[in-house]
């Protein structure tokens, strides 16, 4: 009988090492600080606006000025991590957002609040498409929708910290005091990120073969040299990526209301405080965080059980977008507060469970070319979100109606789950020259 126990004087096989997950830790905790940066000045809008001095209209264009630039600079701040790679982008990325945070503590007229959201803009212009970029290097498709979902759960975390602090923080300090605080984190992450970031698997010393095989394993992170020529006319005809956009522009706009005015819609509508608001704000966001990490898991999971990357990305994108514009239209029916915003928030939740499909869409189309993809798609969506914070506070001037914005964005998200059915994830872009199958 052949002997099966395992003989002593055999070296037990190497376990994978888990800097994977420290790097993808790193770019949710990025994110994170991202949004907590910005969604605070929703939060402290209406104290910003009595204590400078300005109008509902100039608020309006203040909150969609960051967003003004951050869609415009997408492709030309994610193009370069292509240039110079992530690690730099990364750190020129987080200064300046860090800085952004600081100048708005420190504005003492409404021009230089409109700088400093200018600025922080740009910023997180650079961080998200960066991001992104990472993980097609670091994290395997099998795993890489979850990753995804990590990275928009950082932001939902961000978001949260922000509606749950900074009207509580406000009644400890002065209000430019929470911006001054609130930059902090940032700089912090700096030093870490510099010391422990590298931008390939393969150039990390603390990488052993084996982490770099699992990351390897089905090729899909072979992204080949790291500045290719970008083959930018098959990037602008591809019909998947239009759609794409269109998907992302209805999302990203349902999002926007949630992170600009609701809490003043609340405040108008229901008769809540600041700080009230930031709390129910904070459950909308709630939401959407278990949306996240729940989208990046059935993702995954979808794809890991059928093989199918249109099950796994428009089946999921287009179910949940559908489920959101419903749950939003019962929403308008409700009288009571707390029902309405549960509803809200589970709204929120499906919409954010369309998320990480998204991202990694941009993965699965972009190929060698993902901080371009992931760029255009969110500068599309941006553009849509920079639009929102002005189409809300022009149809209230209009309306002096603040619920027929519920009916608007059930009709906006429904339109985001027809985007989902013309996408194919399946048809990759290859630049010119580049040896690679156009379908995966």
């Amino acid at each position: 009988m052949a002997n099966s126990e395992v003989n002593p004087s055999e070296p037990t096989p190497a376990r994978p090492t888990w800097v994977r997950h420290e790097v993808l830790l790193l770019l949710t905790l990025a994110a994170a600080i991202a949004y907590l940066t910005r969604n605070a000045v929703s939060v402290a809008e209406s104290t910003i606006r009595d204590d400078v001095g300005f109008s509902i209209r100039q608020s309006g264009w203040l909150m969609s000025a960051f967003f003004w630039c951050y869609a415009a600079l997408q492709v030309p701040c994610g193009t370069v991590a292509s240039r110079f790679g992530s690690k730099l982008a990364m750190l020129v990325f987080v200064a300046m957002g860090s800085f952004a945070a600081l100048l708005i503590g420190g504005a003492p007229v409404f021009w230089l609040l409109l700088v400093a959201q200018v600025l922080m803009g740009a910023a997180q212009a650079g961080m998200f498409p960066v991001s992104c970029f990472s993980l097609s290097h670091w994290v395997p498709l099998a795993h890489r929708s979850f990753a995804c979902g990590m990275l928009a759960a950082g932001m939902q975390v961000g978001a949260i910290v922000a509606a749950l602090s900074t009207g509580s923080l406000m009644e400890a300090m002065d209000w430019r005091w929470v911006f001054v605080l609130f930059a902090v984190p940032g700089f912090l992450w700096l030093w870490v990120f510099w010391l422990s970031f590298r931008n390939r698997p393969e150039q990390h010393p603390y990488v052993n073969d084996e982490e770099l095989a699992l990351i390897r394993a089905d090729g899909s992170n072979d992204v080949g040299p790291e500045n290719p020529p970008i083959p930018w006319d098959k990037i602008l005809l591809n019909v998947s990526l239009w759609f794409l956009c269109g998907q992302q522009m209805c999302r990203a706009a349902g999002y926007m209301f949630f992170a600009s005015w609701f809490p003043t819609f609340l405040q108008k509508t229901q008769g809540v405080s600041v700080k009230d608001s930031g709390y129910l704000q904070a459950l909308v966001y709630a939401g959407s965080l278990a949306g996240a990490l729940l989208g990046g898991m059935l993702t995954d999971w979808i794809w890991r059980r059928t093989g199918s990357v249109k099950l796994s990305r428009n089946g999921v994108g287009a179910a949940f977008l559908l489920g959101c514009a419903l749950l939003i239209l019962s929403a308008w029916f409700v009288k009571s507060t707390l029902l309405a915003v549960l509803l809200l928030s589970v709204g929120a939740l499906f919409a954010s469970m369309a998320g990480p499909c998204a991202f990694a869409a941009t993965i699965d189309i972009g190929g060698k070319h993902v901080p371009q993809v992931y760029g255009s798609m969110n500068m599309a969506g941006n553009f849509a979100a920079a639009s929102c914070p002005i189409l809300v506070a022009e149809l209230f001037s209009w309306s002096s109606n603040w619920t027929i914005v519920l009916l608007v964005f059930a009709l906006i998200y429904l339109m985001g789950a027809c985007c989902w059915v013309m996408v194919d994830c399946d048809q990759r872009i290859v630049g010119h020259g580049e040896v690679g199958l156009e379908k995966r």
